[in-house]
């Protein structure tokens, strides 16, 4: 989620101005709880905490559905965002000051994996485990997740700038993680993201998260194999290159060679060694964000 210093934004600063609705943030990124539950552990009224639930639901902070446990229906809350990007500077003006794509993660137009390696949809497996054969089947086009130990992927992105445009950032969302065998919440990787075969610097993923199941992971997926990751926020501007508004290289949009007619963007992870190493790639439905790969990029139009 971004952050900035227009209105838009003020009812998520609104939501956070509460030490009750933080206590609530923070029971919730445990595990998902109901009304009641959340009442009990904070020795408020349900009225009020559903209050409470209600301002970090509208804020896009927290989000609820309704489950039926032991004949009775309650109202489960979860965390949506789990991190937050406040960048202190007007924001982009208009929608038409940018353009977003999204490419589903199984649309890799190269790619080079060892295993452990995977990839499925939302319905299945598709071909074996630990196969890089599989990686090619015509069905993985419709994939929701894919993981390997070793290698890479690459996506080619259309360049839609026309020339009375001027490029001024490029954002790049992701929910990525590690890839352990089977899952270990302590298994660091470097990630290294690279664009235009120019690379824009390396993120260290902490673990391949697998101690509870993915918010929209499908209920047939099983549990010791990948659940979900870490929704990061890629950026390039003329000022360097950051994730989630940490600086992570001096690499800035004039040395990537933007002009031509679509970008190459790929993920691998650096040199596995013992407990560390792996990537796992999320997309819809799967993991906690319902998103796939997301490229935006601001432009300026030329007067």
């Amino acid at each position: 989620m971004l952050l900035t210093t227009d209105s838009a934004s003020l009812k998520v600063y609104e939501a956070l101005a509460s030490e009750a609705r933080l206590k609530i943030i923070d029971l919730l990124y445990r595990k998902e709880m109901h009304i009641k539950e959340l009442a009990s552990e904070l020795y408020l009224s349900n009225a009020i905490v559903s209050s409470h639930v209600n301002k970090l639901e509208q804020a896009g902070i927290v989000g609820s559905r309704m489950r039926r446990v032991n004949g009775g229906t309650y109202k489960y809350c979860y965390v949506k965002q789990e991190y937050m990007q406040v960048k202190l500077s007007p924001p982009v003006e208009a929608a038409e000051t940018y353009q977003e794509i999204a490419v589903p993660v199984g649309h890799f137009t190269d790619y080079e994996v060892w295993p452990t390696c995977g990839i499925a949809t939302t319905a299945k497996i598709i071909g074996d485990y630990d196969n890089p054969a599989c990686f090619m089947d015509p069905e993985r086009v419709n994939a929701g997740i894919l993981w390997f130990a070793r290698g890479f992927v690459e996506y080619k992105v259309p360049n839609y700038l026309r020339k009375d445009q001027r490029l001024k950032e490029i954002g790049i969302s992701m929910e990525i993680g590690s890839e352990a065998p089977q899952v270990n919440e302590n298994w660091p990787s470097d990630i290294r993201f690279t664009l235009n075969q120019k690379m824009l610097g390396v993120w260290t993923s902490p673990g391949d998260f697998g101690e509870q199941k993915g918010r929209l992971t499908p209920k047939w997926w099983h549990k010791d194999v990948n659940q979900y990751g870490v929704l990061k926020a890629l950026r390039i501007n003329e000022r360097g290159t950051y994730i989630d508004g940490q600086r992570i290289s001096d690499v800035t949009l004039s040395e990537l060679q933007l002009d031509r007619p679509f970008w190459t963007f790929s993920l691998s992870p650096e040199g596995a060694g013992s407990g560390r190493g792996g990537l796992t790639l999320f997309g819809k439905g799967f993991g906690n964000y319902d998103q796939d790969l997301v490229i935006r990029y601001y432009y300026d139009a030329l007067r």
